[in-house]
């Protein structure tokens, strides 16, 4: 077998998203593949979706039901379990791709050597296969045999998982399992599969669609997904202790950690969420400081992160109160602007 594609379903019926996503993969030109679509204990009618595929489709097309809501990091392990192909690939439901997407990045990879492979994709608002806004999901230099600088810049900018293949030999001997009822499973993994690959090639090219709409994880804003985020960042750090690489890496490690557990948790738990706990933002802070003390000397921080949020960060760090008084008045401020 050459390749599976794992896809995790939840609830995805709706305005016939699950649909759109399947058609695309069923009908790629690609030889020899199997699609494993993964139920997570869905309330709408997908799982009867991924059946009907199931039965139109005998032998590329399995469906498979967890009795358990595992959130999307379980079931891909689901279908990690279950998968035959020599590569892998993962897609998001609500997403889709050009017919020749992995035919391109197998036959890019096997020409070249690779154990990783990659493109670009577009954001688009509506079901079609017009390319919308091109999102580069990563840089021509970081293609290649991955030596030290191109390891440090794919934890810096390695892009989404989703626009990649792997060496299904690599996820099994590197034991590269998703954690399971939390989201941003692929911020937890992602820097293990990418930087414990060998070889990684890059076609500059949006051959993935990625779907724009409300009920996406990346627009839906909770204290659970937030609380899910920090998580993510511990098990970052974790998988770097258990790999070897925390200290090779560590200051692309200290700044990834500051990034996701610590810089876009803060301002979109204060932006997004409702009732704003005191307590969560103060703990937030003190777990940051605690992990990495000196965060803010980081040199990609100082480069990379915005002089404002740099301004808010350093007040948060000395009086929390201080912080969420301020920023609600600021936003307060700026919607009354902007009425």
């Amino acid at each position: 077998m050459k390749l599976s594609i794992i896809v995790p379903v939840y609830n995805m019926t709706a305005d016939g998203k699950l649909n759109y996503c399947l058609d695309s993969l069923v009908n790629q030109t690609i030889d020899d593949y199997e699609i494993i679509a993964v139920d997570d204990c869905s309330t709408d009618d997908s799982l009867a979706v991924l059946k009907d595929y199931e039965a139109r489709f005998p032998g590329k097309f399995y469906a498979i039901h967890s009795e358990v809501n595992k959130r999307q990091g379980g079931a891909k392990n689901i279908g990690l379990k279950l998968a035959k192909g020599e590569w892998i690939g993962f897609i998001d439901s609500d997403d889709w791709i050009t017919p020749d997407m992995y035919e391109r990045l197998i036959k890019r990879a096997e020409e070249t050597g690779a154990d990783m492979a990659g493109c670009d994709y577009s954001l688009v608002e509506k079901h079609s296969m017009e390319v919308g806004q091109i999102v580069h999901n990563n840089k021509v230099q970081q293609s290649g045999v991955l030596d030290r600088e191109k390891r440090r810049s794919l934890i810096l900018d390695g892009g989404s998982l989703v626009v990649k293949i792997f060496k299904r030999s690599m996820i099994l001997e590197k034991d590269l399992w998703f954690p399971e009822h939390i989201f941003y499973e692929d911020n937890a993994l992602g820097n293990s599969y990418l930087i414990l690959a060998n070889h990684f090639e890059y076609i500059q090219e949006p051959l993935y669609f990625y779907y724009q709409h409300d009920t996406s994880t990346v627009h839906t804003i909770s204290p659970k997904r937030c609380e899910d985020r920090m998580e993510a960042g511990r098990l970052m750090l974790e998988e770097a202790k258990r790999h070897g690489y925390m200290e090779e890496f560590h200051p692309e490690l200290e700044y990834s950690f500051t990034l996701l557990f610590y810089i876009n948790t803060l301002f979109t738990y204060m932006a997004g969420v409702k009732r704003t706990k005191y307590r969560f933002v103060k703990a937030m802070g003190k777990e940051m400081r605690q992990t990495f003390p000196d965060f803010m000397d980081n040199p990609y921080y100082k480069e990379r992160t915005h002089a404002e949020e740099k301004k808010l960060i350093e007040m948060q760090q000395k009086s929390t109160l201080f912080f969420m008084c301020y920023y609600k008045l600021l936003w307060a401020y700026r919607r009354w602007r902007k009425s």
